[in-house]
């Protein structure tokens, strides 16, 4: 399997533009900029990209999770929260939180709880990051 997206950028790094797409069209021409990144600009950036590729690729793997250990969720809302700092290296994303809310009738808590850890280790997008990756998980509905 392979997947495509591309980056389209214009100018200077605080005065530039640029955009992103994706193959399957969902980002089509989606803007990014310095002020997207660094500031409050309207658009998205890569590290919100991340995020949320984060939130969505552990989702999934939960669901198999929770599957190979007799259970189905109701609903599974997960929140990836990327931080990037300034190091000695730059820019570096130095942890990603999931807070993860599983509404699963009749759960276990204790399977629950390593069908969670087995998604956040096994998550694909959780093996390519080399940061620190902090979950908390609770079992209940979503507010």
């Amino acid at each position: 399997m392979k997947r495509k997206a591309s980056a389209h950028w214009a100018g200077g790094l605080k005065d530039g533009k640029g955009t992103v797409s994706t193959e399957s069209g969902v980002l089509d021409k989606t803007q990014y900029s310095f002020s997207t990144r660094f500031e409050d600009g309207k658009g998205t950036n890569p590290e919100e990209l991340i995020a949320a590729a984060h939130a969505g690729c552990f989702s999934m793997a939960l669901s198999g999770q929770l599957a190979e250990h007799g259970m189905t969720a109701k609903s599974i809302d997960t929140t990836a929260t990327l931080t990037m700092e300034k190091t000695d290296a730059g820019f570096t994303i130095t942890e990603i939180v999931l807070d993860l809310v599983a509404d699963i009738p009749g759960a276990d808590a204790e399977k629950f709880k390593v069908a969670a850890d087995n998604a956040k280790a096994g998550c694909p997008i959780s093996r390519l990051l080399n940061t620190k990756i902090t979950l908390n998980a609770k079992l209940g509905a979503a507010v």
